[in-house]
């Protein structure tokens, strides 16, 4: 179940962004942008831009399985400056997060998690995947989405969702 909730879906989604970054560039050159005007856009002053919207997905992706798994985490210098630095840094978190199998979320439920802005309290797996990791990685994808929405790239609700498992 977590395995699902977290890998699969934090994979699917990080995929979706990356297809939604790649059409950003088309946008720019399209429309004659620079690019980093874009990668600096944010939709309220008081918002990161849309490149840290990107890293934080990543990094509470990778860093929630990790946590959830009791595995270490890749690190990332937060430095990228161009959508090809962004787009290797989501290959490499989608990377780590391949290397991970159900298998590895059998201690998930039960164990303790903290942060150390926390300031000592905890969540138990659950309470961190269901009220913390899952929401924060679409609270950051959804964010970047809507900013790239608002400056005008032509991106929707399927770009988001990305490919859905019909069955017929």
């Amino acid at each position: 179940m977590y395995y699902d909730l977290t890998v699969v879906q934090f994979s699917k989604m990080l995929k979706n962004l990356s297809a939604i970054l790649e059409k950003t560039e088309s946008f720019a050159a399209m429309k004659k942008v620079e690019m980093s005007v874009l990668l600096n856009s944010r939709l309220s002053v008081d918002q990161f831009n849309l490149t840290r919207q990107v890293q934080i997905a990543c990094d509470i992706a990778k860093l929630g399985v990790a946590r959830l798994t009791g595995k270490e985490a890749p690190k990332h210098e937060d430095n990228e400056t161009t959508v090809a630095e962004l787009q290797s840094r989501i290959q490499s978190v989608l990377a780590y997060l391949a290397t991970f199998s159900p298998a590895d979320f059998a201690e998930t439920a039960s164990r303790s998690i903290s942060q150390p802005r926390w300031e000592g309290k905890y969540l138990t797996g659950h309470e961190f995947a269901l009220e913390w990791a899952i929401p924060n990685v679409y609270f950051h994808i959804t964010t970047a989405y809507a900013i790239l929405r608002h400056v005008g790239v032509d991106v929707g609700k399927k770009d988001y969702l990305g490919e859905m498992p019909f069955k017929s």
